[in-house]
């Protein structure tokens, strides 16, 4: 999505369309306003409630526990399925690794192999005060090495009281999904004066396993547990802010259905701080954080459970710290200049331990990633200008030095018949000059047309580079099982990295004309989005060899590929009486194909062409919506990964709410019909398959009664 710039005096930040129109797509499917979206208030009085802003974000259309559906309804985006709470976000076609994820203004990369753990994991729905997508051009000011676009995830900012006065508020709820009987809970108190404030968030959720639609067949490997604390200090004077959150989350267990291995424990320990200042000259953001990682993988009992003698232990541990500075300096009234410099540390060391009486695992440690470490230094520099009042462009400029490295690893024996693949490649890797540099350059340049008060155009040019990751790089294992240990993309083959890989360098062009009423009320609006994108490098996949069960082992190779497709959006008001409430069509569609140059197959994990059409009604503390969820037939796939077709699908969902004072009532209906579907972004059932023997697409989740409960003070 393209931006829109404008600068203004004294350097405050710009609500931009691009912005307000996701926000304003979230508070469609709520009943909350834009603003209560948008913003946290810096002040509340003394003996009144809190507005939770976060009810507004959390509950588009589902009571999901995976912050990464917060922004099923942005144009372009999409989620790869993984565990319950472990979604892998997808801008236009381009996935994971390919979109920056900001938790707080800072990257958190994936600490596994089967990437189990990804930024949005971290994070719980209901502490969100913001969730944005901003897919193709992204201003260099939102972050480097990445060439989807960037998603924006944004923690609530301290409250605090008017002068002379204490403030007590907060929120608890709870919530219930009949399918997979899952339940949650969430709850915060804040206490604070005019100066500081403390704020302490809790939050708990839990699955079991959910049943597909049609015969209500049982997806294995679906359950997940999960807990979330945090602690939130501030400080507030004049013009500064200054705010310092200390967490940690564990999840138990995590299964993942798509994937050999499920989540036996993940435990994150993090400090996140932010400091902003407005000064005569500009505005300054400062972040900072630290955050340790332990995560275990194996197998739960859907895949066969796992002991002292049964199962494949798996442990990750990273430590990953970063700061990010950003200033704005406003040049007259016309001109806003932006400079800004971030560090990304990650370190990380992965070890699959060997087990008691196996010759296939045992005897010593397979060392997988020996104290890796992947080190981003960025700068950039960003220049919005006004050059009319209907004409306004940013150019922007950006450098990341990316430096990786790892240690010599092992196999889990050098000498073992059942281990020789793997010790063969140990040493090759071994011997190899293994530290890698690389110098990437970004550069987007954007204007935006207002001809008419009911037509805005934008469009713009991105040139935007991504190195690759620590397992695409070094996983350097041949043997079969060790292949099928690294991989996130649910697909059931087996990978291998290259040490030879370049960066990723994607060129983007996209155009967004948006067509609306004039009026401020905006009783209806057109949105169109076409985009292409030429990438050099592209990390891709040749075949290695195959396996017994039909699936293959891949190498990392760069090849030379084009995505391109169209995204829409619109809504009409049909009806605006006091005695019949508000009534709203709303609907979006995107279609995204993408081509391997080289192998001429498709980009793996397009999302087929889909779209939704809901009819919102809202009537004084009621709201109600009927929605119909439409998604094509996936005809095109990669070949080279044995990516499954699945069939096309129409899903029914009904839901409303309720506020009476301090009480919020959601209720939905998802699936009303008990529709038999698959996902086309879901992967195989290797869970299911692991049962049965029968290798297929993954099972979208059948009829589910969802509801929760919200209570503020």
């Amino acid at each position: 999505m393209l931006p829109f710039f404008s600068a203004r005096a004294g350097g405050a930040p710009h609500v931009r369309p691009y912005l307000a129109a996701i926000i304003l797509t979230l508070s469609a499917f709520s009943g909350a306003s834009a603003q209560e979206i948008l913003s946290q208030p810096d002040s509340v009085e003394a003996g009144k409630t809190e507005h939770l802003t976060v009810n507004g974000v959390r509950q588009p259309r589902t009571t999901s526990a995976d912050t990464a559906h917060l922004l099923d309804h942005a144009l372009g985006y999409s989620t790869y399925s993984a565990g319950g709470v472990s979604a892998l976000p997808v801008l236009n076609g381009m996935a994971d690794d390919r979109v920056a994820t900001l938790v707080d203004g800072m990257r958190i990369d994936a600490a596994c192999p089967n990437h189990m753990n990804p930024a949005m994991s971290y994070v719980d729905p209901d502490s969100v005060s913001r969730a944005v997508a901003i897919a193709g051009i992204t201003p260099v000011s939102l972050g480097g090495d990445s060439i989807g676009g960037t998603v924006e995830i944004e923690r609530k900012d301290p409250l605090f009281a008017k002068t002379g006065n204490i403030l007590v508020t907060g929120h608890v709820r709870g919530d219930y999904r009949s399918n997979g009987g899952g339940s949650g809970a969430s709850g915060s108190l804040k206490v604070a004066n005019d100066m500081f404030s403390l704020r302490y968030t809790a939050s708990y959720s839990h699955a079991s396993d959910y049943q597909a639609g049609g015969n209500g067949q049982r997806v294995r490997s679906t359950d997940y547990l999960s807990f979330n604390h945090a602690v939130t200090l501030g400080v507030k004077k004049a013009n500064h802010l200054l705010a310092l959150t200390f967490g940690q989350q564990d999840i138990p267990y995590e299964g993942f259905p798509n994937q050999y291995m499920d989540m036996t424990n993940n435990r994150s320990t993090f400090v996140n701080g932010k400091y902003k200042g407005d000064f005569n000259w500009g505005t300054l953001d400062v972040r900072g954080s630290w955050q340790r990682v332990t995560h275990v993988m194996d197998m739960l009992s859907d895949k066969g459970g796992h002991s002292a003698t049964t199962g494949m232990p798996m442990n990750t541990d990273a430590r990953t710290a970063a700061y990010a500075i950003k200033a704005t300096i406003p040049l007259g009234l016309k001109h806003t200049l932006k400079l800004g410099s971030s560090f990304d540390h990650n370190g990380l060391n992965d070890w699959w331990p060997p087990l008691q009486g196996s010759t296939m695992m045992g005897p010593g440690t397979y060392h997988n990633i020996n104290n890796g470490h992947r080190d981003r230094l960025g700068h950039f520099v960003e220049w919005d200008a006004q050059w009319l009042p209907r004409f306004s462009t940013q150019l922007g400029f950006r450098n990341d030095v990316v430096m990786m490295n790892t240690r010599k690893v092992a196999p889990y024996s050098w000498s073992s018949m059942m281990s020789m693949a793997d010790a063969a490649a140990a040493e090759t890797f071994n011997k190899a000059s293994r530290g890698r540099t690389d110098v990437n350059f970004d550069v987007t340049a954007t204007g935006r047309w207002k001809p008419l008060d009911s037509l805005s155009i934008e469009g713009g040019y991105a040139r935007k580079t991504r190195s690759p990751n620590l397992y695409e790089r070094y996983a350097w294992g041949m043997g079969s099982m060790a292949t099928r240990m690294i991989g996130w993309f649910g697909d059931g083959n087996g990978y291998v990295g290259n040490l030879n890989l370049s960066p990723e360098v994607a060129n983007t062009a996209s155009v967004t004309v948006d067509w609306h009423d004039p009026n401020p009320t905006q009783r209806w609006d057109l949105k169109i989005q076409p985009f292409y994108t030429y990438t050099h490098n592209y990390i891709n996949v040749r075949r290695l060899g195959s396996f017994s069960n039909g699936l293959s082992m891949l190498g990392f190779v760069n090849h030379n590929v084009q995505s391109y497709g169209i995204n829409a959006s619109g809504s009409v008001r049909l009806w605006d009486r006091h005695a019949y409430g508000r009534g709203e069509l709303v609907g979006n569609i995107n279609w995204v194909r993408g081509v391997d140059l080289v192998t001429h197959s498709g980009l793996y994990h397009q999302m087929p062409a889909n779209g939704v059409i809901g009819l919102h009604e809202t009537y004084e503390n009621w709201t109600g919506r009927v929605e119909v969820t439409l998604v094509k037939s996936k005809d095109t796939v990669d070949w080279l990964r044995n990516e499954p077709r699945t069939p096309g699908y129409a899903l029914l969902g009904l839901g409303g709410s309720y506020r009476w004072r301090y009480f919020t009532l959601n209720a939905e209906l998802a699936n009303v019909l008990n529709q038999r579907y698959y996902l086309p972004l879901g992967g195989l059932s290797l869970g299911d398959y692991d049962a049965t023997g029968i290798l297929g697409p993954l099972p979208g989740m059948g009829r589910s009664f969802n509801m929760s409960l919200t209570a503020a003070f």
